[in-house]
């Protein structure tokens, strides 16, 4: 299976089970592993063939600017079922990152894998 990545893609949302985080938006960090439903693209160079990735951070950030979360496990699972469900996608690994939300601690975050990824 042929994959794109995108990598510290930056998006706003409202996040966090106390109270003080969901007062304003926070800036999270997403990486993001699509696998591509078939080798189409490989052979055509056809953006039509292929899940476009602009358009992909474009959704995410529109939709994550509009919803609200208390869990990063519940916003990496939007995330996939987006991913998945809107752009086709067989297979989705999704890591959401919070950036200094508690004292010394850089960063926190989950990663979950959605979809089957053949071998």
């Amino acid at each position: 299976m042929d994959i794109i990545f995108l990598r510290e893609v930056r998006a706003d949302t409202i996040i966090g089970v106390y109270e003080w985080e969901r007062k304003a938006p926070q800036t999270i960090e997403i990486d993001l592993e699509i696998g591509i439903p078939s080798e189409a693209p490989c052979h055509s160079d056809n953006i039509g063939d292929t899940i476009h990735y602009g358009v992909v951070v474009e959704r995410l950030r529109k939709a994550l600017a509009e919803q609200h979360f208390l869990l990063l496990e519940a916003l990496a699972e939007y995330i996939a079922k987006v991913i998945r469900e809107d752009f086709g996608a067989p297979w989705a690994r999704v890591s959401v990152t919070k950036l200094g939300i508690l004292p010394g601690v850089k960063r926190v975050g989950v990663l979950i894998e959605r979809g089957h990824r053949p071998r």
